[in-house]
């Protein structure tokens, strides 16, 4: 059924199209030893579809993923010692957003104390769309009133281990308490919910739900939420709204996985294997 709906809604592009039809996404990413993160969700999100991503990094990891990133434009922000984000990126960062549809943040940012402070402001301040994932979220921790700024323009893309740390309780396996614990988070906080995991639930302000089918347990391997935030941003940049932007990502980034899987088997898998095979995945959808 998801295959007919997003066949559907995914409109062919037009002969007279250009980039700026298909989403300007900032992907505020990175920080030293965590470079990986931040290039897997910028050439995720090229390879999803977006039209010009930037990826924004600390200007100490800046040559690193300048060499590194072809098909993405970086640009360098203010960063602390440690080769994080300092909080003096902030006014650049939302000079910046003025052109940008959606705003990515969180992959590889590290928890370090003056970059929590950044990511809590920008959230505060930004009026783009905004894909919060890892780091971005455990900047939230003890402050999730700050989702309720973002009211409307969010999807939040925690896993188990985020969600149980940010909004307390208990999850179990079972889809049910999954299902409850997300939908009663996007409704308080007026956010799209994606609680990452085993049949990844998929949670809307309004109570709707869908809970994916696609993915296998070769995917339960670092890098690979990466690459699903980037997918998410390049379909909101693409005009999706929030909610079928979070179904069909994590709709594709689990077929990825699956085909990725045939490949090269569970085992071996690797993040960047989604990438690879996303282009196919998205076709095999499109063309179905």
């Amino acid at each position: 059924m998801i295959r007919k709906i997003l066949k559907k809604k995914w409109k062919p592009r037009k002969k007279t199209a250009h980039k700026g039809d298909f989403g300007r996404v900032l992907l505020l990413a990175g920080s030293r030893g965590l470079t990986g993160a931040a290039y897997l969700s910028s050439l995720a999100c090229v390879r999803a579809g977006a039209g010009l991503v930037t990826l924004g990094c600390p200007e100490k990891v800046y040559p690193i993923l300048a060499r590194r990133s072809q098909e993405v434009m970086v640009k360098p922000f203010p960063s602390t010692r440690e080769g994080s984000f300092s909080v003096k990126a902030l006014g650049p960062i939302l000079r910046f957003l003025k052109n940008q549809n959606v705003l990515a943040i969180g992959p590889g940012l590290s928890q370090d104390s003056d970059t929590q402070k950044l990511v809590r402001r920008v959230l505060a301040k930004s009026v783009a769309m905004i894909v919060i994932d890892a780091d971005g979220l455990n900047a939230l921790k003890g402050h999730t009133q700050e989702l309720k700024k973002c009211i409307g323009r969010a999807v939040i893309t925690p896993h188990p281990g985020e969600f149980v740390r940010l909004f307390g309780g208990k999850l179990s396996d079972s889809d049910k308490v999954r299902r409850k614990r997300a939908v009663e988070v996007a409704k308080k906080y007026h956010v799209v919910v994606v609680l990452k995991g085993h049949r990844t639930v998929v949670a809307d302000p309004r109570g709707k739900v869908y809970i994916n089918r696609t993915g296998n347990p070769g995917m339960a391997t670092g890098g690979t939420g990466d690459v699903l935030t980037g997918i998410i941003a390049a379909l909101i940049g693409q005009k999706f709204s929030l909610f079928d932007a979070a179904c069909f990502g994590v709709y594709l980034h689990g077929l990825s996985g699956d085909r990725a899987a045939k490949k090269v088997g569970e085992v071996s898998l690797a993040a960047g294997d989604l990438i690879e095979a996303l282009p196919a995945a998205i076709q095999s959808v499109l063309g179905a």
